[in-house]
């Protein structure tokens, strides 16, 4: 019992001393980037309703939701997921603006996913939503605040990868499959098992057109390339959606930042109210994406409000996994100061001390132990990052 107490559970962890300070320096390079694009801070709670996270709204599957009861047997569930709640708060605060909404956040998520090995259970998000702006240039806008905000946190070398989730659904609905074949074919595309998807569609005699457009797509591609595909569709929904990416790409090229683009049509969502555009960040040194996102235009009429919408989070714990990889993280100088007094010299060190705070200065007093050397202190304060040693002595 001893042992257990001082121990986590699985999935979950400490941070503490210089990884916590790296950690919240690069989620203020992210913030303060967020807030130049003109975001506004909102705050949700870390438990809501399960109805906020149900089936019917298209989130975490319920196997993977913390559930627990309040007194009066209502069901609460520890958010998986921001975008739920944010769009539930943009009904509720926002129901009559037909202007464009921002909003940003920062936060706890919990997935009880037990095949997740090795990755936490409780993650720190930042993220945002914009609400109210259907167009390519919203879709673009977003899409370089991303590419601006990796910078900005220290990464050199990473890819935006864009899928849209229409090209998927209008194959489907022009090869005429069931939603149960779709959905089975839907999870099998998302984790990349083309293998098991080619032995879907063949069991169920789906013609080898519609095979080919389905699965000739699980290689990132350039717009070159894309446009390639396009040849290959014969719905106006596919071909719609992939006209939207070429357009987002001639935006972004106007940002000047097109090299971090490319596109994947394989690429899906487990959240089933991404509706669009949909696209993750990559780099070196994890193996998930750092940041995932897309457009969700029909969420918030879950909640009663019917408002187009995109967003975007950034998964701070694998964000610092990969510059720590990277060795793109910086070592944090400390300003701390320790006064080391004795009994003779208490009222000088108590003025000292004052005036330091004052100043803004970081200063602790510290009574000193005749048991203890100099020299012990002054290994100590180098050992915990502190950077000047003070001592008030007779």
């Amino acid at each position: 019992m001893e042992k257990k107490m001082i121990h986590t559970p699985e999935g979950v962890r400490d941070i503490y001393g210089e990884e916590l300070l790296k950690k919240n320096h690069t989620k203020d390079k992210l913030h303060k980037t967020i807030l130049t694009y003109g975001y506004r801070e909102i705050q949700t709670p870390s438990f809501e309703f399960f109805d906020i996270f149900s089936k019917e709204v298209g989130t975490t599957p319920s196997k993977e939701l913390y559930k627990f009861f309040d007194k009066e047997g209502n069901t609460l569930v520890l958010r998986p997921d921001f975008t739920p709640s944010i769009a539930r708060c943009a009904a509720k605060y926002f129901i009559d603006d037909s202007m464009p909404i921002r909003l940003c956040y920062e936060g706890n998520a919990f997935t009880n996913a037990s095949e997740l090995q090795g990755k936490l259970k409780e993650t720190t998000q930042m993220g945002v939503e914009l609400i109210g702006d259907a167009s390519i240039d919203a879709d673009a806008e977003l899409l370089c605040m991303v590419i601006n905000s990796l910078k900005n946190c220290g990464f050199e070398q990473f890819q935006i990868s864009i899928g849209e989730m229409e090209y998927f659904k209008g194959i489907c609905e022009e090869a005429c499959l069931d939603d149960e074949t779709i959905d089975e074919l839907r999870e099998y595309i998302s984790v990349k098992n083309f293998f098991g998807a080619e032995e879907l569609l063949a069991n169920k005699l789906v013609p080898k057109k519609f095979q080919e457009v389905l699965l000739n797509v699980n290689d990132i591609c350039s717009l070159t390339e894309l446009m390639k595909i396009k040849e290959l569709v014969g719905n106006k929904r596919s071909i719609d959606a992939i006209e939207r990416l070429s357009k987002i790409y001639e935006l972004v090229e106007q940002y000047g930042l097109e090299k971090y683009i490319s596109f994947d049509l394989g690429m899906l969502s487990k959240f089933h109210y991404y509706t669009g555009v949909i696209f993750k960040a990559y780099t070196y040194g994890v193996g998930d994406a750092i940041v995932k996102g897309g457009r969700y235009d029909a969420l918030l009429h879950q909640f009663g409000k019917e408002a187009p919408a995109i967003g975007c989070v950034f998964l701070l714990d694998d964000m610092m996994s990969a510059l720590q990889a990277q060795k793109l993280t910086q070592h944090m100088e400390s300003e701390e100061m320790w006064i080391v007094y004795d009994d003779a010299h208490r009222k000088e060190a108590i003025q000292t001390l004052k005036q330091c705070r004052e100043n803004g200065a970081s200063a602790v007093g510290v009574l000193y132990d005749h048991q203890k050397s100099e020299e012990e202190y002054i290994n100590y304060a180098k050992k915990n990052r502190i950077a000047k040693v003070t001592f008030l002595l007779g």
